[in-house]
């Protein structure tokens, strides 16, 4: 069909177009007049990322590309729409309860229903370069979407409060119950230390270890000391009780030396009464008896040594003996000192490390009380919604716009399907689409056709000033 055919059909039918084009205009504006008015209010807020002002660092999660992400979830969440409906007791506007119940019948939470539906008319939008988020609420009243906007900033603003500070209160109480436990036990192990102090007598100064180990040091310095002298005088007794007369005592002993040299004089004398009178005389023999007894009192005297020594030697045994049970008595004295001190110091280090462990859980317990006691967060207000000057919705013009051109598209749509269930012949064009001939000639009043066509009427030239020649 060419635009000529067309432009014909809507000329042939253009009361047709024309009333689906004002009717179709016509439903426009009426939709227009009957939808209620959509006012969007706006409010911002921007996260910022500032160091702590408990902790002095800035959290790691602050800077993560799906932290803003978070925090629109976080904003757009029930729990933020069920702080709005109860900071502005929406539910005891009969308006929402009419509409609960009618929707609802009655059942469910009407705090609940009225936080989903509010949720359902909230935009939150985070910016595409920057920490801000825009939090807007399409409402029918101007002044009602701004208040919620508003009310929407504010409950994000304290539910990201809450979020930081309600584990900051569990970790306070929980830090709190650690605390009074490590105390509990720091209270035990001190009092395990001072009965321990008081059943042995210790301190954390004491000296008697040093005391004992100098003193366990000078024992077995005597007893090296001893243990020489009994070897020196076990020595001189064997040479004693062998009668050998140049034992150091035997030599030392004055009448032993007056009694040798008395034996000497009587060996010599001997001797000399030997040569000159024989061994059987009577003074020879007298001079013998005599030696013999000279000898016989130095062995006695040998023996009185040697019995000297011999007790010497026992003396100097039970003093080894004594200090050698001296001595084992302090090594165990020493040893046991030495065990009471490794168990005191186990015992201290016990108190040190619960006391350490009592102060770090104090440090965290103020920290964590410090922290659950802020009201204050990342999360500002940036701009406060204001009352929206012009609607959203209806878009009047864009809505005329688009009746035109539906009207047109319609009210041309409609007259070519009706051309096309009862077609008319318009023009040549329309004729030589009907027969499928090709058409010879044409009168141009158009009040009789004047020619024929092939295969029709033959021979016949038509008397018209415009004739057409066909194949």
């Amino acid at each position: 069909m060419s635009f000529k055919n067309f432009l014909s059909i809507l000329r042939a039918r253009w009361r047709l177009a024309a009333s689906i084009f004002a009717m179709v205009v016509l439903f426009t504006i009426v939709i227009n007049l009957m939808l209620p008015k959509q006012y969007i209010a706006t409010a911002t807020v921007v996260v910022d990322a500032r160091a702590d002002p408990v902790v002095g660092t800035v959290n790691p999660d602050q800077l993560a590309s799906s932290y803003l992400a978070t925090q629109v979830d976080i904003a757009s969440s029930d729990i933020v729409a069920e702080r709005v409906v109860k900071a502005l007791n929406l539910d005891q506007v009969p308006e929402f309860q009419n509409q609960w119940r009618q929707s609802t019948k009655g059942r469910g939470d009407l705090k609940t229903w009225l936080a989903s539906n509010l949720h359902k008319r909230l935009i939150v939008t985070p910016s595409r370069d920057s920490s801000v988020i825009s939090i807007a609420v399409n409402w029918p009243n101007a002044a009602a979407a701004a208040a919620l906007a508003n009310a929407f900033a504010r409950a994000y603003i304290d539910t990201t409060v809450d979020l930081k500070v309600e584990p900051e209160k569990q970790y306070a109480s929980w830090f709190d119950k650690r605390s009074v436990e490590m105390h509990s036990d720091l209270e035990a192990k001190q009092r395990v230390l001072s009965e321990f102090q008081q059943a042995t007598g210790i301190t954390a100064t004491d000296q008697r270890l040093d005391i004992e180990n100098t003193r366990l040091a000078e024992l077995s310095t005597q007893l090296s000391a001893i243990q020489e002298q009994r070897q020196e005088s076990q020595s001189h007794q064997r040479q004693l009780q062998s009668h050998d007369d140049t034992a150091p005592e035997a030599l030392q002993s004055p009448l032993i030396a007056n009694l040798k040299a008395d034996l000497a004089l009587v060996e010599a004398k001997l001797k000399h009464e030997e040569v000159n009178l024989g061994k059987n005389h009577p003074e020879y023999q007298t001079t013998e008896a005599e030696a013999v007894s000279l000898r016989q009192r130095i062995d006695l005297e040998i023996a009185k040594i040697a019995e000297s020594a011999g007790n010497v030697t026992q003396i100097n045994v039970r003093r080894e003996s004594d200090v050698r049970a001296a001595l084992e008595e302090q090594k165990q004295k020493v040893l046991e000192l030495k065990r009471q001190r490794d168990q005191l110091d186990v015992l201290q280090s016990d108190v040190v490390n619960a006391q350490k462990n009592l102060d770090t859980v104090t440090q965290r317990l103020a920290q964590s009380s410090l922290e659950s006691q802020l009201q204050q967060t990342n999360v500002l207000l940036l701009t406060s919604a204001s009352e929206p000057l012009q609607p959203v919705s209806p878009r009047v013009a864009l809505n005329l716009v688009l009746g035109l051109f539906l009207g047109v598209l319609l009210g041309s749509t409609a007259a070519l399907f009706l051309e096309m269930a009862r077609p008319r012949v318009r023009n040549a064009d329309d004729l030589m689409q009907l027969l499928s001939v090709p058409l010879l000639g044409r009168v141009r009043s158009g009040r009789l056709l004047a020619g024929r066509t092939a295969g029709t009427i033959g021979g016949l030239m038509p008397r018209s000033s415009e004739t057409a020649s066909g194949p």
